[in-house]
């Protein structure tokens, strides 16, 4: 039996404009985005999105500016309300709460981290931290004990009484997560969380999420446009267009298996070498010793795996999981599996099964 999604998103559609409702059925029917604005004057922001978000896993939803990624996330606490469509939440539908239904999502169920920190400018860091829990009726002494847990672990403890403009930008966003944190809440939202920072900063941000993730199994919705924060943090990814989503599912089968021409422009240039791991390229469930050069983990980038094979490409590697032998990697696979395949080839390696558009996230 399949565990449900934490959050399924289903039909969803968003259009701006005063008659939004009635364009709905001009979309379903095959009107495009130009032709919407140049004959009713409406803008679609998000087409037919069906997504699955699995409990305790980091989806990145990415895609350029305009695509429709902040629009969709802000759909799922209720900072923007639904077009059509169903937002179920531990299969409960919260699109288009309202009143104290609402509230109770935002205390409660989620929390979000902003790319621009938003904390309170009058308030000192312990006051953004606790504010959460303060707002929704936790006792003084509770919130100041777990705002002071998250402030110690996120290595801002002597920083407590200081205020926000007194904290270099790194600094801020760690507040921002230790406010995220401290709420308890089962979903965390992340809006470009990092975008603002500079970029050795900004890797150690995602090195600290990385971790906190380990240690908490959060379910996290990340939104981004940069595919090598992408890569580095989502454990499923959603790339849209034009409010669409051109293709979504684990990262390495979107790299070996680009949907579209779009697709292929965002993974052209990435380091293949050191993104791929092993286990995207091994022959699963073949685990023959004899003539093997040695082990590798499936963790492993390929990177990782040319070094071993001091570029005899005869080679080929047991590839394990957790020291249990989980396949066997090709050095010959390897090698193919770093030139960049057009969308519709057929596959030339071993590896995850494209998801295309659409296509359910299950677990």
């Amino acid at each position: 039996m399949t565990e449900q999604p934490k959050i399924s998103i289903r039909n969803l559609y968003k259009i701006f404009g005063p008659a939004a409702r009635s364009m709905v059925a001009k979309v379903q029917g095959g009107m495009g985005k130009t032709e919407l604005l140049e004959k009713h004057n409406h803008v679609i922001g998000l087409k037919d999105i069906n997504i699955d978000i699995r409990r305790g896993d980091i989806t990145v939803i990415m895609g350029l500016s305009g695509s429709g990624k902040s629009t969709l996330i802000r759909h799922l606490n209720g900072l923007i309300k639904p077009t059509a469509g169903e937002i179920l939440l531990d299969g409960v539908n919260v699109a288009g709460l309202t009143g104290a239904a609402l509230r109770e999502l935002r205390r409660f169920r989620m929390s979000m981290v902003f790319q621009n920190f938003a904390l309170m400018p009058h308030m000192r860091v312990l006051q953004n931290v606790e504010m959460a829990q303060r707002v929704r009726g936790d006792a003084e002494a509770d919130a100041r004990q777990n705002a002071m847990k998250w402030l110690q672990r996120l290595g801002l403890k002597g920083f407590e009484n200081r205020y926000p403009h007194q904290l270099s930008g790194g600094m801020q966003q760690r507040v921002g997560i230790a406010r995220a944190l401290a709420s308890n809440s089962d979903v965390m939202l992340m809006d470009e969380a990092f975008s603002a920072l500079d970029p050795l900063m900004r890797t150690d941000m995602q090195s600290l999420l990385l971790e906190l993730q380990a240690e908490l199994s959060k379910t996290i919705v990340f939104i981004t446009h940069d595919l090598d924060e992408a890569l580095r943090i989502a454990d499923y990814l959603v790339i849209l267009k034009d409010g669409v989503v051109v293709q979504q599912g684990e990262p390495q089968s979107i790299i070996l298996n680009p949907a579209d021409a779009y697709i292929e422009k965002f993974v052209n240039d990435i380091n293949r070498a050191r993104v791929l791991r092993a286990e995207s390229v091994m022959v699963p469930g073949i685990i023959v010793q004899s003539g093997t050069s040695g082990q590798v983990d499936v963790d492993d980038n390929l990177e990782t795996v040319m070094a071993r094979s001091e570029g005899d490409l005869t080679r080929t590697f047991v590839v394990a999981r957790d020291g249990v032998p989980a396949g066997l990697i090709k050095m010959q696979d390897v090698f193919k599996a770093l030139v960049p395949r057009h969308a519709g080839a057929p596959a030339s390696i071993v590896g995850p099964a494209p998801q295309q558009i659409k296509e359910a996230h299950t677990s």
